[in-house]
């Protein structure tokens, strides 16, 4: 028998100062193993390992693919690279992006929930919109242990909450509280089940590993909806988790509805600045005509142009007036940097 030994982390804004929290809380005797994916810009450099050893008595170190997985340590995935659990071991992926992110929460829960099954806890921590949602549900259908961070205390309380309206949660916690129940599920025992997996869910965990036999089949997760994918333009299927709905493309990449909202904003500014460019060169090229068709004496062809550039300039400004008020939605679709991510890269780059 073994006890629940395998703990799935994740967090977005605010994760760092509330992981930092956390770690410094966990026992040093946890028979666990620990595998964090925090939202950072792939460009980066993440120094969370570091932050992490600073509090707590657990190793922390950045994952490597191929790694053994052994208790008391603390596998951080790094910038740009899914991380999966693998049964005994760590692999490193760059598929295709899940909620605009790589490293992406939900990646890490569904690949431990196939691995582990009952033997695994997922933690949902402070974030925006809305992932680890699917993460969680893939856990519980697996026989997996669920426990969020309170939304009362959270900094950014989007992610717990939505766990808790879509996934039958075990455990809602303050911070303070969370490493004891961490270290009493890992001693219990669980016994292990040979039960039948979910196609489904191995399906979505091979797209993010860019397995070629399932990018080559033809069979997806879900129905075809009437929605293109963002990062690629293809045929976004429709899946449902009770009644949580969420969407994958043949390639692999994934949205809940609040992120596929949040790349369709960002898609839909990109296209109105395209729009904007393109009338403000057409305007002062038509205006050159004009100018010199009337310096022509072809004032009836000036006129034409001038009047072009009127119509541009309507359309600028039109134009320009959705964009002042695209702010406001933004600020709701957005998933925003850690605002303590700056801080802490200036002071351990120092």
């Amino acid at each position: 028998m073994v006890g629940h030994d395998i703990i799935v982390i994740g967090a977005s804004a605010g994760g760092v100062e509330t992981l930092g929290k956390l770690a410094h809380d966990l026992s040093p005797n946890l028979p666990a193993a620990i595998f964090v994916v925090i939202h950072f810009p792939a460009y980066s450099k993440s120094f969370l390992p570091e932050i992490l050893n600073r509090s707590s008595c657990l190793g922390a170190a950045h994952a490597k693919d191929g790694e053994a997985i052994q208790q008391g340590r603390i596998y951080v995935a790094p910038p740009d690279h899914h991380l999966l659990v693998k049964r005994g071991h760590i692999h490193l992926s760059r598929g295709p992006r899940e909620n605009n992110h790589r490293p992406a929460i939900d990646t890490l829960f569904r690949s431990a929930a196939l691995a582990y099954g009952p033997r695994v806890i997922g933690l949902v921590l402070t974030g925006s919109l809305d992932d680890g949602t699917a993460g969680l549900l893939a856990l519980k259908q697996r026989g997996g242990i669920a426990v969020v961070q309170s939304p009362d205390e959270a900094l950014f309380s989007d992610m717990p909450r939505s766990a808790i309206e879509n996934v039958d949660v075990d455990y809602i916690l303050p911070l303070s509280e969370i490493a004891a129940v961490l270290l009493s599920l890992a001693k219990a025992q669980v016994e292990e089940k040979a039960d039948s997996q979910s196609t489904n869910m191995q399906i979505e965990s091979d797209l993010a590993q860019m397995d070629v036999e399932v990018l080559q089949h033809n069979k997806r997760p879900g129905n075809p909806s009437a929605f293109a994918c963002p990062d690629c333009g293809g045929v976004l299927w429709e899946l449902e988790d009770g009644k949580f709905m969420r969407f994958r493309c043949r390639t692999g990449h994934s949205f809940t509805t609040k992120s596929l909202l949040a790349s369709q904003h960002e898609a839909l500014e990109g296209a109105l600045w395209s729009a904007l460019r393109a009338l403000e060169e057409k305007s002062q090229l038509v205006h050159r005509m004009a100018r010199r068709a009337q310096e022509r004496g072809q004032n009836l062809i000036s006129a034409r142009f001038e009047a072009q550039v009127q119509d541009a300039k309507e359309n600028i400004a039109l134009i320009r007036q959705v964009l002042m008020n695209q702010e406001g939605e933004e600020e709701a679709t957005s998933d925003p940097i850690d605002p303590a991510f700056d801080r802490i890269q200036e002071s351990d780059s120092a």
